[in-house]
């Protein structure tokens, strides 16, 4: 591990890297939230419906948090009904192998739940 990132663990005026990565897409939501926008699902009706047992405080919550940390990006159109539709930044893009690393082991490891 790099000589830098070890004096920023162990500095006290800095997290562990592994807490900056659960605070932007931990918790019950955030990844599938970011799961389904990566397969293009990215209106806020749409993903309300898809998710099971997610209140729309509790999504409109997760999305702004994303957003404001960068994972998000909102376009909102000035329609009547309005559209507001979510895509995924850059940053965003870069936890992808992290949400498939997810997937990859829950696809293998649900069928076996020992």
């Amino acid at each position: 591990m790099n000589k830098n990132i070890l004096e920023k663990i162990e500095s006290n005026n800095s997290t562990c890297p592994v807490s900056y990565c659960l605070s932007m897409i931990g918790g019950k939501w955030k990844p599938i939230i970011l799961y389904l926008i990566s397969k293009g699902i990215n209106r806020f009706g749409v993903l309300n419906r898809t998710i099971e047992g997610i209140s729309k405080q509790m999504l409109t919550k997760q999305l702004r948090e994303m957003e404001n940390d960068g994972i998000l990006s909102r376009k909102i159109f000035a329609e009547i009904p309005p559209r507001v539709e979510y895509y995924v930044t850059k940053k965003g893009k870069s936890i992808y192998p992290i949400i498939e690393a997810m997937r990859i082991w829950g696809e293998t490891n649900i069928i076996n739940r020992d």
